[in-house]
């Protein structure tokens, strides 16, 4: 027997995720806050060169940045 998450055709980190969320939204006002601000996630990431560190770049906001070039080059 399969389990739910996988016949949703969801990963299991996905899962976890849209469960986290459902749990935080189910909560009174107070606690509801204090869990949401938990589940926030700021991602940072470095390219090295020769040894060297690079710029700390958000990822969120790499990756939207990414797809929007991504998109752009398709079009023409």
């Amino acid at each position: 027997m399969s389990s739910a998450w996988k016949a949703a055709g969801l990963t299991y980190n996905r899962y976890l995720a849209v469960a986290a969320r459902v749990v935080r939204r189910s909560l009174k006002e107070q606690p509801r806050l204090q869990a949401e601000k938990r589940g926030e996630m700021d991602l940072r990431f470095a390219k090295w060169t020769n040894g060297k560190q690079g710029e700390n770049k958000n990822l969120a906001n790499a990756n939207a940045s990414a797809m929007a070039e991504g998109a752009h080059e398709q079009q023409q």
